[in-house]
């Protein structure tokens, strides 16, 4: 994840990240470039098309169609935004469970050794489950079209999490502690299960096919028909408005396709890797 100061505009304005999306659509824009260029030569030079044509209305359907795709951008962008802001809340609630869980056992254990397994163990959930989610399969099982060989009788979080409650259990059993110590405890694991589900719902739910490829056929063509539209009245400047419409709102779809899955690589998804690494710190500072 990018660290940066929110109140630095000039560093923002005129320093490139490799995750800047005009790194990404930069050949595209050349190409785009060449095309409006290419069609504002035809329009004005060899066609002689002048602002009495029929033609040089079509920017009529472009005003038109510009708050519908301002709608869907926006719309498309707040999901996604959504999807990463629910992820980054519900491994917040892992750090904060996991440190309860800690505070209780250390309270509640005595002997050296069954504090050495939670200790060991708690953390181990996340860095777990953070492998878990980074893992293509992960995203795959709901996909009818794939056929995974995946063993899900050795999902590992679950895994890890019945290890950890046999554990409780034994020590239930061996008069460690008592059967409302058993019931507090058993929350805070519960939680671990809901968040681990919750986060595999976001990785196995992508935004549906059929809307996303609607915003992007939607973005090229009401690119590829604005050189039509404004050659007449912007002659050559034509290509290098249409290359910077397309680039705001190319750069809107790639945003949004980023952060919409935010348990991956890329440089805006959450450092959950990190996050396991703080649980694992706080655990051991408290039990």
């Amino acid at each position: 994840m990018i660290s940066y100061n929110t109140k630095d505009w000039v560093t923002f304005i005129f320093r490139f990240h490799k995750s800047d999306t005009i790194r990404k659509l930069f050949s595209v824009m050349i190409i785009i470039g060449i095309y409006s260029a290419a069609v504002g030569y035809l329009e004005v030079e060899y066609f002689n098309i002048g602002k009495n044509d029929y033609i040089h209305n079509i920017n009529v359907m472009h005003g038109m169609l510009g708050f519908v795709i301002s709608l869907l951008l926006v719309f498309r962008t707040n999901t996604a935004y959504d999807r990463w802001w629910e992820g980054r809340k519900l491994w917040g609630s892992l750090v904060n469970n996991s440190r309860n869980l800690a505070i209780k056992l250390s309270a509640i254990l005595k002997d050296e050794n069954d504090r050495n397994f939670f200790r060991k163990f708690i953390p181990m959930y996340a860095h777990v489950l953070q492998i878990h989610l980074k893992d293509d399969d992960t995203s795959k099982q709901l996909f009818e079209d794939v056929d995974l060989e995946i063993d899900h009788h050795k999902h590992k979080p679950n895994q890890l999490k019945k290890i950890i409650y046999q554990k409780i259990n034994d020590l239930y059993e061996a008069k460690k502690i008592t059967g409302d110590q058993l019931i507090i405890l058993n929350d805070e694991l519960r939680s671990f299960t809901d968040i681990c589900g919750a986060c595999e719902r976001i990785k196995n739910t992508p935004i549906p096919y059929s809307y996303s490829a609607f915003i992007k056929k939607f973005i090229f063509f009401y690119t590829m028909t604005l050189p039509f539209g404004y050659s007449v009245s912007l002659g050559y400047f034509v290509a290098p408005v249409v290359v910077f419409v397309f680039y705001v709102l190319a750069s809107l779809e790639l945003i949004a396709e980023e952060i919409e899955d935010p348990f991956g690589d890329d440089e805006n998804d959450l450092p959950i890797k990190k996050i396991s690494e703080n649980i694992k710190k706080h655990v051991e500072e408290l039990i």
